[in-house]
């Protein structure tokens, strides 16, 4: 075992009462069997099939501190912190590393199983838990796989709180949920944020997560997000990452939907450091579509890998997935994808394009497509492309008049273009066309009233 796993097993055992006090019986029933995962697996390496692309015990090398008494971290969000998408009403709420904050627009609605809101729930998770244990423990940890996923079974084994959303049978969440997480600490800090959301039949709901860094030291993020979706259950899931280059994110998505369904999720990487990203999302019942798009813009020495899973297992479904990146400078980008259709899962119809531009001669991408087949009676197709700026549509700008900086600008932002414009909704669509061609200029967007920028 080496030094990276040994200080975060030495660092649970010392501190398992201390984790346990300061979260609920359902979030600490599942350590134990995490924490043994974690301790056979160990990190993963770039052996792992998985994690070839990413160093990850040099990313959990570093003594990091961890808030595991939970104490308050001043921020004053609401007052200096805007993130705003212009003609877009949204219920609002933050968390500060991995601590839910109150929010006077949307928690003081739905923190509590009230019938006047419909019984519709978004707030702390150790909260839910202690008002609906039963709920909870029903779906809190049924989709990580910690068996297979040390990552998953670390962010399990720390966890102490997190966000619960929480819609009820054919209820729709009217207005959709901005979750805005903020990175705080004077030290360098890592960060176990957990996300549970439960669509119950026929239940609808969009939700915007955006990530971002107040300070400047290093940050570990570890992610994991649970996403039940019940027969005929919409879902809309928006992930917008803008940190800093002294930010370690790694990100585990789970995502299981029943017949009927149709999910949707977005992951746009704007600015980062490291960002690893795994997507796994079960097909379980038929007549479901879902959609995984995703964006990278990467400069300087940011490394972005994106690992993503499909998995058919019935009959008469759709999947589509489009990933682009643009890698300039000395960064690098991954992605892997996999759709696997299982024996049953006759006529489904899959489609997987990956689509890469490296914009100087230092940047590297990888692409690995993949195509796993047991029905006879399907559509599939997959493609990847690596390529770079054209110099004859640069040559053509600059008869034209553009300057070569713009020329190269124009041509990036229309290159990523097509994944923002299946973004269905239209005012998140335009402010990241915005902060998208902003990052393209070499600039970092600000939200209006934001003192964050300043």
């Amino acid at each position: 075992m080496k030094t990276s796993e040994l200080q975060y097993i030495e660092l649970f055992r010392q501190c398992r009462q201390m984790l346990d006090a300061g979260s609920t019986p359902v979030l600490n029933a599942l350590r134990d069997e995490a924490m043994a995962a974690f301790e056979r697996l160990g990190l993963p390496t770039r052996k792992v099939e998985r994690y070839k692309y990413t160093d990850v015990p040099a990313a959990f090398a570093p003594d990091y501190g961890l808030n595991l008494q939970r104490k308050d971290i001043p921020a004053n969000v609401q007052d200096n912190f805007r993130c705003d998408v212009p003609n877009l009403s949204t219920h609002l709420i933050y968390s500060i590393n991995d601590v839910p904050q109150p929010s006077p627009a949307a928690a003081s609605t739905f923190n509590t199983f009230d019938e006047t809101s419909g019984g519709i729930f978004i707030g702390s998770l150790a909260e839910a838990s202690r008002q609906r244990s039963e709920l909870v423990a029903l779906y809190y940890g049924r989709l990580t796989d910690l068996q297979d996923n040390a990552l998953a079974a670390l962010n399990t084994a720390f966890c102490q709180d997190g966000i619960f959303v929480y819609v009820p049978r054919n209820q729709r969440l009217q207005q959709p949920l901005q979750l805005i997480n903020l990175l705080r600490s004077s030290v360098d800090m890592m960060v176990n944020r957990r996300l549970l959301i439960v669509l119950e039949e026929g239940a609808e709901a969009t939700l915007l997560l955006c990530d971002h860094a107040m300070d400047t030291v290093s940050f570990l993020t570890t992610q994991v997000i649970e996403v039940h979706c019940a027969d005929n259950a919409h879902l809309n899931l928006y992930e917008v990452e803008e940190t800093h280059t002294k930010c370690h994110r790694f990100s585990n998505v789970f995502i299981q939907a029943g017949r009927d369904c149709t999910v949707t999720h977005n992951n746009l990487t704007i600015f980062n450091g490291l960002t690893r990203n795994t997507t796994d999302v079960v097909i379980a019942g038929e007549n479901t579509e879902v959609t995984l798009n995703g964006c990278v813009v990467a400069d300087k020495n940011q490394h972005v890998d994106n690992n993503t899973l499909i998995d058919h297992r019935v009959p008469n479904c759709r999947s589509h997935e489009l990933y682009k990146y643009v890698a300039d400078d000395a960064a690098t980008g991954a992605f892997a994808g996999r759709i696997l259709v299982r024996q049953d899962a006759q006529k489904t119809d899959s489609k997987m394009t990956n689509a890469n531009l490296c914009a100087s001669t230092e940047a590297h991408v990888y692409s690995q497509p993949m195509l796993e087949i047991y029905a006879d009676d399907v559509k599939c197709s997959h493609g990847s492309t690596v390529g770079v700026l054209d110099t004859q549509q640069l040559f053509y700008m600059q008869q034209r008049g553009i300057p070569t900086e713009e020329a190269r600008m124009l041509l990036k932002f229309a290159f990523v273009g097509q994944v923002i414009d299946e973004i269905t909704l239209q005012p998140l669509r335009e402010r990241l066309h915005y902060i998208v061609e902003k990052r393209f200029r070499g600039e970092l967007s600000k939200c209006t009233g934001c003192a964050l920028c300043k």
